[in-house]
């Protein structure tokens, strides 16, 4: 049996090669660790003491979810005719095996995955998405909004007694898209599951803009016409930054 000992910095993603880490068991001794599997969605968060397979898990890395300094034991099995018998030679196992001889419980440390480069070039990535998102949502709300008018919508809000102009539709609808960008990007900087609770968030607000129209005291076709308006944007900027956002975290 051979040991090694990996140790994780705070964000830092060690990659797991299935050739190399064929049979392999894992132990947390130190903070937490999160398997990233290859579906690419994020895995269970195992804490201190617990253990964990790594042949036929279908995990593709270990992350280090939180700031703190994180260890993991890795143990795998020495060479020999029942070692040989179970696993394949090939040139990625061989050196695998010749690496463990001589890294008898030796250390490796992992440093962050994403360093102030790497992590602005994913902001930069997410923003980049979102922008082009953002105009696609103005578009289709502003037109929306032209096709209801057409079909005899005024779009008159009693306070005041004034009909809201097709650019009102394209400057609000930039306005909260812009916003939901931010949220993805925080998200993404502190949170493990950032898709996950960009969708609820996101749905979340999508629901309570509708108070508002419902509040407003417009005739019923505005006050339908501009729940539907609301969902447009949301329809086009919810799956773009949760997507986006689920293949940044693997990147």
């Amino acid at each position: 049996m051979r040991t090694l000992t990996l140790t994780l910095r705070g964000g830092a993603r060690v990659a797991v090669v299935a050739a190399q880490w064929y049979d392999a068991f894992g132990v947390v001794t130190r903070g937490r660790v999160q398997l990233e599997l290859r579906d690419g969605e994020p895995g269970p968060v195992l804490g201190r003491d617990a253990g964990f397979w790594l042949r036929g898990t279908g995990v593709r890395a270990l992350r280090n979810p939180g700031r703190r300094t994180a260890r993991v034991r890795v143990l795998t099995p020495g060479p020999g005719p029942s070692y040989a018998g179970r696993h394949p030679r090939t040139p990625a196992t061989e050196r695998w095996r010749s690496g463990m001889n001589t890294m008898d419980d030796a250390g490796v440390v992992a440093g962050p995955a994403a360093g102030p480069t790497r992590r602005t070039h994913r902001l930069a990535r997410l923003a980049g998405t979102g922008l082009l998102a953002t105009l696609a949502a103005m578009a289709a709300t502003t037109l929306g909004a032209a096709l209801a008018r057409a079909a005899g919508v005024d779009f008159e809000v009693p306070e005041g007694g004034e009909s809201i102009p097709l650019p009102g539709f394209a400057v609000v609808t930039g306005f909260f898209s812009v916003l939901g960008i931010v949220i993805a990007a925080a998200l993404l900087h502190w949170s493990t599951r950032p898709a996950e609770r960009f969708v609820w968030t996101a749905v979340s607000v999508t629901a309570l803009s509708w108070v508002p129209p419902l509040l407003c005291g417009a005739d019923t076709a505005t006050i339908t016409a501009l729940l539907g308006l609301h969902l447009v944007p949301a329809a086009v900027m919810i799956p773009v930054l949760a997507h986006s956002l689920r293949e940044l975290l693997l990147a």
